[in-house]
C-alpha cells in the first residue's frame, strides 16, 4: 500500500466547508490586501506566542528578510547560524548584505550547539539565528546566557505551537527572542493555500518598523519612512489559515501520537536512531526524522516500496557552491555533515492511520531483515 510523506489532500477534506467558506467572505468583500483576515490571523498567533505583537507578510523567507532589516543588518556585519537548515535562512542574511557565520549543531537534536556559537562572536556579530528544526526549539535559554548582548531571531518556521521549559516557565516558539519568524508554507504544521508568514516580536519599536518595512517603508499611503519591500500577506491565505487555527492544536498531538507510535514500533532496529526530543520541549514533530548509516539504500527501498520519504537536507549550507566565498571546506564542521548523510524523515502527518503507519513500519523492517 503507497504511503505518502504528506497527504494534504486529507486534512482539505476534513475542513473544507470552512474554509471555502472563508475564501469566499474575502472574494465578496473583494478586499484582497491586509484587511480584517490579516489582522484576526496575527491575533490568533500574537495569542499563541505569547508575544505582543504579530505582523503578517508574504512568506517565512520574508519574515526572516524584514526581521534582518528591522535590526539594521546589512554590510559589513555578521550573522551566527547553523548550516542544517533550509535554505532561506542563510540566503536571506546573504541578500540584506550580511555575512552567514556557519557553526556545528548538536548531534540529538539538530539545533544549533550554543557554545559553538559563543566561540563564533566577533564585533562584527549582529544577531543570531537559531533553526527550531524538525518541530522542536533550539536551547533559547542557553544562547541568552552565552550571549546576552545578542539579538536572537528564532526562525520558527517549523514549530508554530511548541513549547520548551526556561527557567521553570514554559514559552512558546517566538516568545523569548527579539524577533520570531513563522512560514505557513502549505506542508507546514499551519499551511497556507500558497505562500504566507508572520512575525512576532516584545518590542513595540520592532513592530512598528516590520509593518512599514512589510508595505514599502511607509504606514501611510504615498508617504515612504525609508526603502521597504512589498510583503503583504494576501488576505485570502490569512483567512484560509484563520479557519485551520481552530485545528492547529488537535493536528500537533496526533503528530506527537504519531511519533509515540514510531517509537515504540521502531525500537531494537539495529542502525535506526528515531528522534530525540530534548526533555524541556514539546515537539510539534514538524517532520518524524530517522537517523541511519545505510540511508541512501533505505531510502532506495523505501521509494521502491512507495512509502514517501525526504531528506533534509542532503547538502549543508556551508558547502554550497553558492556559499563557496565564505570558505568552509569539508569536514569543518563534522555534525553537521554526517547529519546530511544520515538522516531521512517518514511520514508523521494528523491524518496518518495506523494501516499506514505499520506499513511505513513493515517495510523499515523488512530493509533490515535483508
Amino acid at each position: 500500500m503507497p504511503v505518502p510523506l504528506l497527504d494534504l489532500r486529507a486534512q482539505h477534506a476534513d475542513i473544507r466547508d470552512e474554509v471555502v467558506a472563508a475564501v469566499m467572505g474575502v472574494v465578496d468583500s473583494q478586499l484582497f490586501i491586509l484587511g480584517e483576515p490579516v489582522v484576526k490571523l496575527e491575533e490568533d498567533v500574537a495569542r499563541l506566542s505569547r508575544t505582543k505583537h504579530a505582523i503578517g507578510c508574504a512568506s517565512g523567507t520574508d519574515a526572516l528578510l524584514l526581521a534582518f532589516r528591522a535590526l539594521d543588518i546589512g554590510r559589513g556585519d555578521e550573522v551566527i547560524t547553523t548550516p542544517f537548515t533550509f535554505f532561506a535562512t542563510a540566503g536571506t542574511i546573504h541578500n540584506v548584505g550580511a555575512t552567514p557565520v556557519f557553526v556545528d549543531i548538536e548531534p540529538r537534536t539538530y539545533n544549533i550547539d550554543p557554545v559553538a556559537a559563543k566561540s563564533a562572536l566577533t564585533s562584527r556579530t549582529k544577531a543570531i539565528v537559531p533553526v527550531d528544526l524538525f518541530g522542536q526549539m533550539a536551547d533559547i535559554e542557553r544562547i541568552q546566557e552565552l550571549m546576552p548582548t545578542t539579538p536572537i531571531v528564532e526562525d520558527a518556521a517549523q514549530t508554530i505551537g511548541a513549547r520548551r521549559g526556561i527557567d521553570g516557565t514554559e514559552r512558546m516558539a517566538g516568545e523569548a527572542a527579539t524577533i520570531g519568524t513563522f512560514s505557513f508554507f502549505p506542508s507546514k504544521n499551519l499551511g497556507a493555500y500558497g505562500d504566507a508568514g508572520m512575525m512576532v516580536t516584545q518590542d513595540d519599536r520592532l513592530a512598528e518598523r516590520l509593518r512599514r518595512l512589510r508595505v514599502h517603508g511607509g504606514l501611510k499611503t504615498y508617504y515612504h519612512d525609508e526603502v521597504g519591500y512589498n510583503s503583504r500577506l494576501d488576505a485570502l491565505q490569512a483567512a484560509v489559515l484563520h479557519a485551520k487555527f481552530a485545528h492547529l492544536a488537535r493536528w500537533s498531538e496526533k503528530r506527537r501520537q504519531n511519533a509515540k507510535y514510531y517509537d515504540v514500533a521502531l525500537a531494537g532496529i539495529p542502525d535506526v536512531v528515531t528522534p530525540f526530543v530534548d526533555p524541556n520541549n514539546v515537539s510539534i514533530f514538524n517532520q518524524y526524522t530517522l537517523r541511519v548509516q545505510r540511508r541512501d539504500e533505505l531510502q532506495a527501498h523505501l521509494n521502491a516500496r512507495k512509502i514517501g520519504n525526504a531528506i533534509y537536507y542532503p547538502l549543508p549550507l556551508h558547502l554550497q557552491p553558492c556559499f563557496a566565498y565564505l570558505g568552509y571546506k569539508e569536514g569543518s564542521l563534522p555534525e553537521a555533515e554526517r547529519a546530511a548523510k544520515e538522516v531521512i524523515s517518514i511520514p508523521v502527518f494528523p491524518e496518518l492511520t495506523r494501516q499506514q503507519q505499520d506499513e511505513v513500519v513493515g517495510a523499515i523492517r523488512d530493509f533490515y531483515k535483508r
